[in-house]
């Protein structure tokens, strides 16, 4: 009898792991269906996108594209990716070595890409125009890409080149730039949150003064798009124009050397496709730039003309130190700092 209760009991055992066995093999087989039946519809999903975009004159390839990423991702990986933006005159062409996309199995909402360097920017069938390389650059899209919530870029050591005449138009240790549809929709009258964080950013092809590296800090609202569908920039600066569109910058904290400015303004572009605005700072450590631009601009500058400006603008605090409050005033793309001209910015359209 006690033999007999011990041969059940191992009978029910091994029916239980046999069972549990089936169970997990079954929800492995089932795992796997899924995972090929949305891989499969994701690169249906993909190439339908692409017809979509080219019909609107912008055209996607990849020398080699692979799905993969089982058991918890879902993972495109396009090698040798080339973009082709047939509305432009000629028509623009970028190529990179490689784009990484991946999304987890339970957070489809979010695609994460990581880019493989360098990139060449040019109009196509003709010597690339500028370069772009990095340490490390990534992108994040929440929502999806059709209708994207929130979009950033972030890089690492990034470096642009302008090829004829050589030359090194940007460069700093780490860029960030933030979006979030605010107001409206991606389709109809968006309105975005912008931010913009960068370390050790210096633009030699803007002037001598933005050899100096600089720390900012920027939030701001831009208003005035029809939508946001991939276009050239310049009708995209076109469209901004028309509808009385600018940028509402509700902070701007920028730092370089011992000189640090906080402000607030707004910018916007007038019909002939320069700048126009103002934007109200408080400056410590004026001493420092006044010197630096006498230097970068031959201009006999000192205590005197600090003084100056200091009676002018008041007395004001920047995180403690003493400061002057003056305005960064942009007139037809020209840019003055006070009373005087530091730069140029060229048309955007």
């Amino acid at each position: 009898m006690a033999l007999s209760r011990r041969h059940d009991r191992t009978v029910r055992r091994h029916r239980r792991y046999l069972i549990l066995t089936v169970l997990v093999l079954a929800i492995a087989g089932g795992w796997i269906a899924l995972w090929n039946y949305a891989a499969g519809r994701g690169e249906t999903a993909v190439e339908g996108w692409r017809a979509r975009e080219a019909k609107a004159g912008r055209e996607y390839l990849c020398d080699r594209q692979t799905f993969g990423g089982f058991p918890f991702r879902f993972e495109f990986t396009c090698d040798g990716a080339t973009a082709i933006f047939h509305g432009a005159n000629p028509p623009l062409e970028l190529k990179t070595s490689s784009i990484h996309v991946a999304t987890q199995i339970y957070q489809p909402n979010l695609l994460i890409a990581e880019y493989v360097g360098p990139l060449s920017a040019g109009p196509r069938g003709q010597a690339p125009a500028l370069r772009l390389t990095w340490s490390l650059a990534q992108s994040s899209v929440r929502g999806t890409p059709s209708a994207p919530e929130r979009v950033s870029i972030v890089a690492d050591q990034p470096v642009v080149e302008r090829t004829n005449p050589a030359g090194t138009v940007l460069r700093a240790k780490h860029i960030e730039i933030h979006g979030r549809l605010a107001d409206g929709s991606i389709a109809s009258l968006p309105v975005i949150d912008l931010v913009l964080q960068a370390e050790e950013l210096s633009a030699p092809a803007a002037g001598p003064l933005a050899v100096t590296p600089i720390n900012a800090d920027i939030t701001g609202t831009l208003r005035g798009l029809s939508d946001f569908s991939p276009k050239p920039w310049p009708e995209r600066f076109r469209e901004l124009q028309a509808n009385g569109g600018r940028i509402e910058i509700s902070r701007a904290r920028l730092q370089q050397g011992d000189t640090l400015a906080l402000g607030s303004g707004t910018l916007s572009i007038n019909q002939r496709g320069r700048l126009d605005g103002q934007i109200n700072m408080a400056v410590a450590g004026i001493e420092s730039f006044i010197n630096a631009l006498g230097a970068a601009t031959q201009q006999r500058t000192g205590f005197g003309f600090t003084l100056g400006l200091g009676l002018l603008g008041g007395n004001a605090k920047v995180e403690g130190r003493p400061a002057i409050s003056l305005p960064l005033r942009v007139s037809d793309g020209a840019v003055f700092f006070g009373p005087l001209k530091v730069g140029e910015i060229p048309p955007l359209f």
